[in-house]
């Protein structure tokens, strides 16, 4: 048999990946057919040799160097190294799709990790919950791999270095609104004497509770930080907050924009729209040139009238396509509906039924 790439997989991506499916056959492995996890083999693989059954593929066990490798890659995981991060993605040209988790629950993290969300922005601001409803969240994505981001309610010092500790993979600073604010941000990101934020690295989630001894030099290289840009101030100042050392990402709020130019209930609106794409323009302008790996990211929400697709044609690099309470709000409306209609569909076939009985018949039936 040819040989087969090597590669090492982190224990949790190991032992995720056995215990994705019950596998009777103790001669194949078994994966869920979904893209993330299908594999590009490094040699030709027969017709013969899969075999399927619904939302799976069995890999034979003869393959087994080349599925790891496919799926370290999947994964964005190199050979002997660390998972890629955010950055890293972002750097390679990557566009990268996730969703607002606003529930903080662990459960809606986990599937959505599992469903092949890039990324999942755990919300601080507009969700219920605070640091310690965030940390199962965190846990729950970490199990299947999937990068974590937490948007604090307000740029402050005190917010960031709590979240921060947590060890997301980026964190969002909400209404940025110059440059001045956004070099506020970024200090609350770094150990002095670069920054402001307060130190417990020996013991906090983010240095593996202080096991990671490489952490303080390695930590400002693996953390996105996001900038979010959402009024008619801050889209005025939006060059002078993209040219921020330290700032990776521009974050567009669409709604609170349209709000601040009276627009509340119409962020479709030609002027919204207008200024949205003045403002995309400015951020983009910080990487022409540059080539890939160079100046700001654009980050923003898909809406209605502007989906992901649309995002991504304009130069987004990372798009969040839903939130959970709107993908649950969504399935549970269409859901009573359904049977609501059903019953409205019932009761309607039963009086056609009923008017077709001979006048005596329906008499004595009744």
């Amino acid at each position: 048999m040819a040989s087969t790439a090597t590669v090492t997989l982190r224990p949790t991506t190991t032992a995720f990946l056995s215990s994705l499916l019950p596998n009777p056959n103790p001669n194949s492995i078994l994966f869920p057919s979904h893209s993330l996890f299908k594999p590009k083999l490094l040699k030709p693989i027969t017709a013969a040799a899969i075999t399927r059954r619904p939302n799976t593929l069995r890999i034979p066990k003869s393959y087994a160097g080349d599925v790891a490798s496919a799926v370290s890659s999947s994964a964005g995981t190199t050979a002997g190294s660390s998972p890629r991060n955010l950055r890293s993605r972002l750097q390679n040209g990557d566009t990268l799709y996730g969703l607002f988790l606003l529930t903080f629950s662990p459960t809606l993290a986990e599937i959505a990790g599992l469903a092949g969300y890039d990324f999942v922005v755990i919300d601080m601001e507009h969700g219920h919950g605070g640091i310690s409803d965030a940390l199962p969240c965190l846990h729950a994505l970490a199990a299947t791999g999937t990068a974590a981001i937490l948007r604090v309610p307000e740029s402050s010092a005190t917010w960031a270095k709590k979240a921060l500790d947590l060890g997301p993979q980026g964190i969002m600073f909400p209404m940025i609104e110059s440059a001045e604010s956004a070099i506020d941000a970024v200090s609350f990101c770094r150990f002095p004497p670069a920054g402001i934020r307060g130190s417990a690295h020996t013991v906090v989630r983010a240095s593996g509770y202080g096991i990671d001894e490489g952490y303080l030099g390695s930590y400002q290289e693996e953390l996105l930080i996001m900038c979010q840009v959402e009024s008619v101030e801050g889209v005025k100042n939006i060059g002078q907050i993209s040219a921020v050392d330290g700032v990776d990402c521009i974050q567009m709020g669409p709604l609170d924009l349209s709000a601040s130019m009276g627009y509340l209930w119409d962020p479709g609106n030609k002027k919204v729209r207008q200024l949205m794409r003045e403002a995309e323009e400015k951020v983009l302008e910080s990487r022409s040139g540059g080539g890939v790996g160079v100046g700001v990211y654009l980050s923003g929400f898909a809406m209605p009238h502007d989906g992901p697709r649309d995002l991504k044609s304009r130069g987004y690099h990372m798009v969040s396509g839903a939130v959970d309470v709107g993908l649950f709000r969504s399935a549970a409306v269409e859901d009573v509906k359904k049977f609501r209609m059903s019953l409205i569909e019932e009761e309607s076939d039963y009086s056609e039924k009923e008017d077709d009985k001979d006048g005596d018949e329906k008499y004595w039936s009744e």
